[in-house]
């Protein structure tokens, strides 16, 4: 654009210039023609004064010159006048004025008589004093001209404001910005190309709406219950997969198997809609409970059998959560059910890390049989005993200890690397773990939930970044390396954290474009207003911004537009087997054929094969990090 402004300003320069060289010409013009003008009418004078001495001489051989010739020089204005004849002198007139610019004529009069002249008369455009009338129009001339420079000048400028505002729609439309670009319609010209502008950006709007509306229903029908709109049995599978590995579960947590006695008898009862107001009733009240539950999962299984997931979720927690469970459900109007008080069964089977996942559904399943057995609407949890030791502490020994690790610098960081297409490092993963008293390490899934729930994750993250731009970037010795950090909701709103994040970003300008920045999308997408500052003063400051886990959830894609995001990661649970299942292909292919012709970057996590990453690269994604390529290590 600044370009544009400076030629802009160089074409209107020029053209006032050439419109004053023109005036100038025109004027130097006229006022050498005015010049040449009376040298001729001079010179014409003398011709008719050499006239009516020859007739003079012929009619009265020069007498009596004394008595009309010096009328007529002094008519002339002749300052010096010499008439001789033969050599002689005939006749002799001298001015009194003093003139300094002076014109000299010699004549011959006749030949035959020798008769010649020599006059000296004033310089002729002296003699031509302009008149008021010719003041006035010489002046009215200038004013007219000065006019047209003017108004042709300011009527140039409108054009080329113009033409900048076309050039300024254009910079934001090749940059990607499509709602500014729409929103600097303003006063273009050639007005036709801005109406065109305006035209195909509108279409270009409503393709792009058209088109997420449409990938959404490809990720909804692949993903989603028809009929309830939660996840269907492939996403549980999908999840479940995710949160395991080949040596079982990763993290501790509970599976919960809700079942509406009888639900498919009670259609041939009761009408489609009340069995519909029943289910819909019903799963809202439980999807407002967990929302509480960060990562939680909710699908359906079967017509009236339903799976709830909770990661990371201590037993006491569970416990509450299957009461409150169990409450939303009674609370359910079950007007037409003959026995309402044997209709809602919940079995529950707490897992611990490395247990796997088929054990946990088959524990799952008898601990729903209890429940059925019990005779009434009820829960039963199986093996209760099934709790990992470190994550029973309580949680005032949690917030001892992770202050204790905070104020002692005990947070380890590790790092996984993020390999391209062509087996180059693009950039690593940090990650942290906390060392204890004993020098045993803490991984984050047990203590990031407890520093959650004390607010200590901005503290944690904050010692991440540090560690970083301190340590990281400054040890490594490969200039191209890059670094990226996961950050939580807690920290993005909180504005100590951010105020700190900016000054430090501002005071190592030169780093900041080797840190990216990585933001949970379910977070992302249910608190975009709230995001939305922080993320942006973070891009502005040179960082990347990514956004991980996606596919977790079936969202739209907008998010990616509004937020200006460089990078979007795929969850494992989408690429867990992704050369096995055609429907985590098409979901792959939709997020890709949605963001065509944008700069973002498609990236996977959780890769353990190598046909998973062939199957990944294949549909478009450009990078991948997992086991397929290394384990996090410890960074020293």
């Amino acid at each position: 654009m600044k370009i544009t402004e400076i030629l802009t300003k160089k074409l209107t320069a020029f053209w006032l210039l050439s419109l004053a060289a023109v005036a100038f010409i025109f004027l130097f013009i006229a006022l050498v023609s005015f010049v040449q003008l009376t040298y001729k009418f001079q010179q014409h004078q003398m011709s008719e004064f050499e006239l009516m001495l020859l007739q003079h001489q012929q009619q009265h051989q020069l007498k009596h010159l004394d008595i009309w010739l010096p009328q007529i020089l002094s008519a002339y204005k002749a300052q010096h006048f010499l008439l001789t004849r033969n050599g002689e002198v005939v006749y002799q007139y001298e001015n009194s004025d003093d003139e300094t610019s002076l014109v000299n004529y010699e004549r011959v009069v006749s030949e035959p008589l020798a008769l010649t002249f020599n006059i000296s008369l004033p310089q002729p455009f002296v003699l031509n004093n302009v008149s008021w009338h010719g003041m006035l129009i010489f002046l009215f001339g200038v004013a007219a001209i000065w006019l047209f420079v003017r108004w042709g000048h300011t009527w140039l400028a409108q054009q080329l404001e113009g033409v900048e505002e076309l050039a300024k729609r254009s910079h934001l439309i090749l940059s990607g910005d499509y709602d500014k670009a729409l929103a600097e319609s303003g006063h273009g010209r050639p007005r036709l190309i801005n109406r065109a502008l305006t035209q195909l950006l509108l279409e270009l709007e409503d393709a792009q709406k058209q088109r997420a509306r449409f990938d959404q229903f490809i990720r909804s029908n692949t993903f989603l219950d028809p009929e309830t709109g939660i996840g269907n049995r492939l996403f549980l599978k999908n999840r479940l997969d995710a949160l395991s590995n080949g040596e079982g579960m990763m993290a501790p947590g509970v599976l919960l198997l809700l079942e509406m006695e009888d639900l498919d008898l009670l259609q041939q009862e009761m009408s489609e809609e009340m069995i519909h107001e029943l289910l819909s009733q019903t799963i809202s009240g439980i999807s407002k409970l967990l929302d509480t539950q960060a990562n939680s999962i909710f699908s359906r299984r079967s017509y009236n059998q339903f799976a709830i997931v909770v990661p990371q979720i201590s037993l006491a927690d569970v416990e509450k959560l299957a009461a409150k469970l169990l409450k939303v459900c009674l609370a359910q109007p079950l007007d037409g059910v003959i026995n309402q008080n044997d209709f809602f069964h919940i079995g529950l089977a707490y897992f611990k890390v490395g247990e796997s996942k088929e054990q946990l559904l088959e524990e799952a399943e008898m601990a729903l049989r209890a429940a059925q057995f019990q005779g009434n609407s009820s829960w039963f949890m199986y093996d209760k005993g099934a709790v990992d030791g470190e994550f029973a502490r309580g949680t005032v020994r949690w917030r001892s200890f992770l202050e204790y690790a905070l104020v002692n610098k005990r947070v380890v960081a590790f790092s996984q690397p993020v390999m391209d297409s062509d087996g180059l490092e693009h950039h690593k993963e940090i990650s942290c773990r906390l060392r204890d008293n004993s020098g045993g390490l803490v991984r984050a899934t047990l203590f990031l939930p407890m520093a959650i729930k004390c607010g200590l994750t901005p503290q944690i993250e904050r010692q991440v970044i540090e560690a970083v731009l301190f340590d990281l970037l400054v040890s490594n010795a490969n200039p191209d390396a890059r670094y990226s950090i996961n950050l939580s909701l807690d920290t993005l709103t909180s504005r100590a954290f951010i105020r700190w994040l900016k000054t430090t970003l501002l005071e190592y300008r030169h780093l900041a474009s080797k840190l990216i920045f990585e933001v949970n999308e379910d977070i992302l997408v249910h608190n975009i207003d709230k995001l939305r500052p922080p993320l942006d003063m973070i891009s502005k400051m040179g960082a990347s911004l990514c956004v991980d886990r996606v596919g977790q959830q079936v969202v739209s894609m907008e998010y990616i537009q509004a937020c200006k995001i460089d990078i979007i990661k795929l969850h494992r649970s989408i690429v867990r087997q992704i050369h096995l299942r055609q429907e985590n292909q098409l979901f792959v292919r939709s997020i890709i054929g949605g963001l065509y012709r944008s700069e973002v970057q498609f990236f996977a996590e959780g890769i353990e094969s190598f046909e998973e990453w062939q199957t990944l690269k294949i549909l478009g994604v450009s990078a991948g990090q997992g086991s397929l390529f290394s384990e996090p290590m410890e960074e020293v």
